[in-house]
């Protein structure tokens, strides 16, 4: 007969953390959110990735694009750009986020002498940057003759035809480095000579890159960013079951730090032969997460394929109908717990500590710090982030309000038909998503703030300085309905309900 769980499918909102003594020296300056992204020996190595913030994006075309892979590593997380795309435009948006930061950045805006001011007028339209490198063959390595930015020309005072030699900056003109030279070097003559920009050459000529001024304005600005040892964004990737032997070599080469199998349920023999199959190409050097499970038995399953983390949750996104179209999945709460548990059984076995990210279910802030106290190590979020301008989604007008689109992986509008690939057609047979708005709220940034300083206030609370700490303290209890209800604003009328969050 069929197996049943004695325990009810819990959520979030059913559970409540129970404060715990704050010592003088537990205040929220002082916590850290530091969490590994991939598994590794605990107290024998350190993690190859982690983040700063435990917070990524979710693998969907609503909500992980080029602006969200710059905008979540510079707050300290990462984005995983969407798979439901061709291989060729996700290895180029993965391109571009390791592009747009660096100590030494590859030019992606370069034009001959020959071109003219519509050429350049053009190219920085197309690029979104403003400093173009004029070399002999218009390319990325070719021999420096140039460079042109907006303080070079005015397009009210020119008909568009000049030639780009008649009125950039010479290269006898410029001042640069020299191949070899040390990012701290190169940003040391940007300050003394007060430059926005430093062109780094070779020996005969040839352009190797440029340091730009506002990096290291903006890495001062912001602590926290999650960058490699080149100094660029750290970025993930999505990838399906089925194409995988042709996206995963692509996304590698586009510089992919992270990749994750984007699928709705992980416990399958798909998972396992893509699993096998980087393992086999690539050993441990790819890292790859892969889910979704939603109980003990899937961890170990994904844990033993090679997962580098695993990812929980099904049904749970507010704009999934898995559970009503197909009645599958657990509560996430009850999912997260489970897994947790079988994490640490894991480790306690092998040495491997494989980290867990829950995916889905989040409504309020207070569910991310729930979810991380249950024991996730990181969270993936779709709705959350959809909200902001740095999502690819539009921005509308519904009735007077603003809001922004957002839509399922599983709604006929993605068509992601691979993320509910079990071996059939190439086809979506029925909806498991929907396509909807939430509303706008601004910059990531600003929302993020408020959110880790919640986090943090809430982990003071239970005594606790770091993400493990909390997970060995926290007490958690259950909540009753009149228990929800009396933990809002009740018995009031509100003045301003946008101070309830």
């Amino acid at each position: 007969m069929a197996f049943y769980y004695e325990d009810l499918s819990r959520t979030f909102s059913e559970f409540l953390l129970v404060p715990g003594y704050s010592p003088e020296t537990c205040i929220p300056s002082a916590v850290s959110l530091k969490t590994p992204l991939v598994k590794y020996r605990k107290g024998v190595e350190e993690p190859a990735l982690t983040l700063n913030v435990p917070m990524v994006s979710a693998i969907m075309q609503s909500v992980s694009g080029v602006k969200m892979g710059e905008a979540l590593a510079k707050e300290g997380g990462i984005a995983f750009i969407f798979g439901s795309q061709s291989i060729e435009d996700e290895a180029e948006m993965v391109r571009k986020v390791k592009r747009s930061k660096s100590g030494f950045v590859e030019s992606d805006s370069n034009i001959t002498p020959d071109s003219t001011l519509n050429d350049v007028i053009a190219l920085s339209q197309k690029t979104g940057h403003s400093t173009i490198a004029v070399t002999d063959d218009g390319t990325l390595n070719g021999k420096l003759l140039g460079v042109v930015t907006s303080r070079d020309y005015r397009v009210s005072r020119m008909d568009g035809n000049e030639k780009v030699s008649s009125f950039m900056t010479p290269f006898e003109k410029l001042i640069v480095g020299k191949e070899g030279i040390t990012l701290s070097e190169a940003n040391d003559m940007i300050w003394e000579h007060k430059l926005n920009q430093l062109p780094i050459i070779t020996e005969d000529g040839r352009l190797s890159s440029f340091v730009f001024r506002k990096d290291y304005s903006e890495h001062k600005a912001n602590p926290n960013e999650n960058l490699d040892s080149k100094k660029r964004y750290i970025v993930g990737a999505g990838i399906n079951t089925r194409d995988y032997k042709e996206r995963v070599p692509a996304l590698v080469a586009a510089g992919a730090d992270c990749l994750c199998i984007d699928s709705s349920e992980g416990f399958s023999a798909w998972q396992k032969n893509t699993l096998a199959w980087i393992r086999e190409q690539y050993g441990d050097s790819v890292k790859v997460g892969a889910g979704n499970v939603v109980d003990a038995e899937g961890f170990r399953f994904l844990a033993e394929c090679g997962a580098d983390f695993v990812k929980i949750g099904i049904g749970g996104g507010s704009i999934c109908i898995t559970r009503e179209t197909k009645g599958i999945g657990r509560g996430q709460a009850s999912a997260v717990i489970d897994v947790a548990k079988a994490r640490d059984e894991y480790f306690k076995e092998t040495g491997i500590y494989v980290p867990i990210c829950s995916d889905g279910g989040i409504v309020y802030d207070y569910h991310m710090t729930l979810a991380l106290a249950m024991g996730a190590d990181f969270l993936m979020l779709g709705r959350y982030f959809a909200r902001f301008d740095e999502s690819p989604s539009n921005k509308v007008n519904v009735n007077g309000v603003y809001m922004k689109e957002y839509w399922g992986e599983g709604s006929f509008r993605a068509r992601n038909w691979q993320r509910y690939d079990m071996g059939g057609k190439k086809n979506l047979s029925f909806a498991e998503g929907v396509d909807s708005y939430v509303p706008y709220a601004g910059s990531l940034h600003d929302n993020l703030e408020v959110t880790t300083s919640k986090i943090r206030s809430t982990m003071c609370n239970c005594g606790a300085l770091s993400l493990e700490e909390f997970r060995n303290k926290a007490k958690l209890t259950v909540i009753s309905p009149t228990s929800i209800v009396e933990g809002g604003a009740h018995d009031v009328l509100l003045k301003d309900r946008s101070e309830v969050k």
